[in-house]
């Protein structure tokens, strides 16, 4: 059997073919495209082949799989897989050498490949995260302008922004400056009403969905998150390492019997890490309904401080999540102690 390994970039990837002694068969430069791909392994016997995760690995990796051929997606952070390579002198020749060794010897960590639906989700994630980030750019930048001028733009929802500013009698000369931001804003008005209406059908549509947003704080957008980015609840071996991964448990540095803690590691996917504070925030403002969750935090506060005490609050969100899901049960509120 041989063996393959690709080092991807975005507009050339370095290919590399072995045969079970590790006699190098083929070692080829080829443009990043579905043909080049197709032209290389379309004709040649089936074979392994290895390839880092990242951008571009899933595509390539179902066009190698049509072709007839074994695919490792293999996770980057797995250092045995890369041998006795130097870090002084890298070149992709050398990284597809010691991927193809990997791939021949099976040195390698599997890296986890979302499922097609999830993949979908999370193109519909991020296209909404970034439609809001636009908008909370342009009213920001909206608020700026007017308070160079005297104005204040009164506080609110964002979707009020545009209604908010005109209840102002800006100047002439203002007015012409901002319209370009007031034109955006009632553009991305619709499109993200649309994308929130679709968010909150699909959540509901979903009985993992459904189940998770019985939880306090987590709303649609924030379920279909959490479920799009573990995807498969097996893959994390337990609530810590869920909280793990998501980047929400503090930075450490221990040694014999000192012990150094820090921020929290902000590793793993952003956009959840930040829908699940924005839920831990939404917790400690709906007191009433949060029952033993608020007293929780609440008493973290009083020792911490309120902004640490959120960020645990997420944290513990991230376990609760995890377990609802690995569980099958929805959450219930326990009364304050």
């Amino acid at each position: 059997m041989e063996y393959g390994a690709i080092d991807l970039h975005t507009r050339y990837s370095q290919i590399r073919i072995v045969d079970a002694e590790g006699r190098v068969r083929l070692d080829r430069r080829i443009a990043t495209t579905v043909a080049d791909f197709k032209t290389l392994f379309a004709a040649r016997p089936p074979l392994r082949v290895l390839l880092e995760t990242g951008t571009e690995s899933e595509w390539v990796a179902q066009v190698l799989e049509a072709c007839g051929h074994e695919v490792i997606v293999a996770d980057p952070n797995f250092a045995l897989m890369y041998g006795q390579r130097s870090r002084r002198i890298k070149t992709d020749k050398r990284d597809v050498a010691a991927l193809a060794e990997a791939c021949r010897l099976g040195i390698y960590r599997r890296a986890h490949r979302v499922s097609a639906a999830q993949r979908q989700e999370r193109r519909r994630l991020v296209v909404r995260h970034q439609l809001v980030r636009v908008r909370t750019q342009a009213i920001n930048l909206l608020r700026a302008q007017l308070r160079q001028e005297g104005y204040r733009l009164g506080s609110g929802a964002a979707e009020s922004a545009v209604t908010r500013y005109r209840r102002l009698s800006v100047s002439e000369t203002v007015a012409a400056a901002v319209t370009p931001l007031i034109a955006l804003l009632e553009h991305l008005a619709p499109a993200l009403a649309v994308a929130e209406a679709q968010a909150e059908t699909r959540a509901a549509a979903d009985p993992i969905t459904r189940r998770l947003m019985t939880a306090p704080g987590i709303g649609p957008i924030t379920a279909l998150c959490f479920r799009a980015t573990l995807d498969d609840i097996g893959r994390v071996r337990d609530a810590s390492g869920a909280s793990a991964y998501v980047g929400l448990v503090p930075r450490e540095a221990s040694s014999g019997e000192r012990q150094r803690r820090g921020r929290i590691t902000k590793a793993g996917p952003p956009m959840l890490r930040s829908l699940l504070i924005q839920a831990a925030w939404r917790v400690w403002r709906a007191r009433a309904s949060s029952g033993a969750l608020y007293a929780w935090v609440e008493r973290v506060a009083a020792r911490r401080g309120r902004r640490i005490a959120v960020v645990a609050l997420a944290r513990r969100l991230t376990r609760i999540l995890y377990a609802m899901w690995r569980d099958e049960t929805d959450y219930r509120v326990t009364a304050a102690a």
